[in-house]
């Protein structure tokens, strides 16, 4: 039988009907194929034969020419999806490409402005720090005090929310800062990087003025929205419309294939703000889901930390046996954040026992904050006010967009 071997390019023949791809591995007595379509399958190896044997190959060095009459955008690359390309040693998705490379591979975004690329870490979202945070808040301050547009920042979806909080936070801009990604990589025929990664230059030389994260709209190829970076979150594992902003509608829209850019009323616009860095973060904070017969003793995990966001259920809640230790941390010197898994509407503990006895405990009410933007904003608030009492003050007021006033009614 022939051997095989990851990388090797070969013709095998799946229902009758011959088809070639590349070889990635062995699966259960199976050859796994990726066909030039992007798709997997698994067919006996004895259905396949090799065309090329794989070896590594150099790419050519590929000049970008830049319009220097056109805005001066930055990119800050992080890796994920968007820069990323199949490994067919391993079949795995890797996060390898750098700026410059974005910018090879989708030659559009010349046309829409000159670019100056960083790459800062190539890494999958899941393993994303606060650290990192903060040296991506330094880049995106830097990159504005030097003069440019726009920034865009390439990022990996999983936690690309946590990031966008966590700049929001740390960063005041007077221009777009931008992080976009794709929900499948490029070698796919379903891909959304170069839709996603024009529409974000758009967005990145409009007239906007804040942090924000724009991604497909809906599952065609129509139109990308663009949420603040404050009230968005990832809400399906694969769909490429898998942002949505969260209690307020999006910042506005980036149209495709025309690129033009549709800003609402309540998106902050450019030149508001001077620009400033405000990157100290506390790391000793945490985020805790409350569930049914939750045990108290989890609640010890957390003695030391300086602060504690909890997403309870309803309009705030957890069972009476965890307000003993909520209290017990808050005397301590934890700063403890109520707020919803429900992710729609706004706390209020001021309707059940429950609730009342937890604002007794010293609890904080955190209006219609989401979860990780809460954990995020008391990492940044404890980082920069010593002080409890105003810090425990910062989170009940609105500082980047996180909390809204009143909530949609949507009727």
């Amino acid at each position: 039988m022939t051997e095989f071997s990851s990388g090797d390019r070969v013709i095998c023949r799946y229902g009758g009907v011959p088809q070639e791809g590349t070889y990635i591995t062995e699966r259960d007595g199976k050859a796994v194929i990726k066909l030039d379509s992007g798709y997997n399958i698994g067919v006996s190896h004895s259905e396949c034969d090799i065309l090329e044997r794989w070896s590594p190959a150099v790419p050519p060095e590929v000049v970008i020419s830049q319009d220097e009459s056109l805005p001066l955008l930055s990119i800050l690359s992080t890796g994920g999806t968007i820069a990323s390309r199949i490994d067919y040693r391993t079949g795995a998705v890797t996060s390898q490409f750098d700026a410059a490379d974005i910018l090879r591979a989708i030659p559009g975004l010349s046309t829409i402005g000159r670019y100056r690329t960083t790459k800062l870490y190539t890494i999958l979202s899941e393993n994303m720090t606060p650290g990192i945070w903060q040296e991506l808040a330094r880049a995106v301050y830097n990159e504005i005090r030097a003069g440019a547009t726009g920034v865009i920042i390439t990022h990996g979806t999983d936690t690309m929310a946590y990031s966008a909080a966590a700049v929001s936070f740390m960063v005041e801009s007077p221009v777009p800062v931008i992080f976009v990604g794709s929900q499948r990589s490029a070698d796919r025929p379903s891909s959304d990087n170069v839709m996603n990664a024009l529409c974000s230059a758009s967005a990145a030389t409009s007239p906007l003025g804040e942090v924000a994260v724009v991604m497909h709209d809906s599952t065609s190829d129509d139109r990308c929205a663009v949420h603040r970076g404050t009230r968005v979150r990832k809400m399906h594992t694969s769909r490429r419309d898998a942002f949505q902003s969260i209690g307020i509608p999006p910042l506005g829209y980036v149209e495709y294939p025309s690129l033009d850019v549709k800003l609402s009323d309540h998106a902050v616009t450019r030149g508001e703000k001077e620009p400033q860095l405000s990157d100290s973060l506390e790391e000793k904070c945490g985020l805790v889901y409350f569930h049914p017969g939750m045990d108290a003793g989890i609640l010890e995990c957390y003695r030391g930390y300086r602060g504690l966001a909890i997403a309870g259920t309803g309009l705030g809640h957890v069972n009476t046996g965890l307000i003993e230790g909520i209290g017990s941390l808050i005397d301590e010197g934890c700063v403890v954040v109520m707020t919803s898994q429900c992710l729609h509407g706004r706390v209020c503990d001021r309707v059940y026992d429950t609730g009342r006895d937890l604002l007794r405990a010293g609890v904080v009410e955190g209006g219609d904050m989401l979860p990780e933007v809460a954990l995020v904003k008391l990492m940044w608030v404890l980082g920069n006010v010593p002080d409890r009492e105003r810090a425990t003050a910062m989170m009940e007021m609105n500082l980047a967009g996180e909390i809204n006033r009143r909530s949609l009614h949507e009727l």
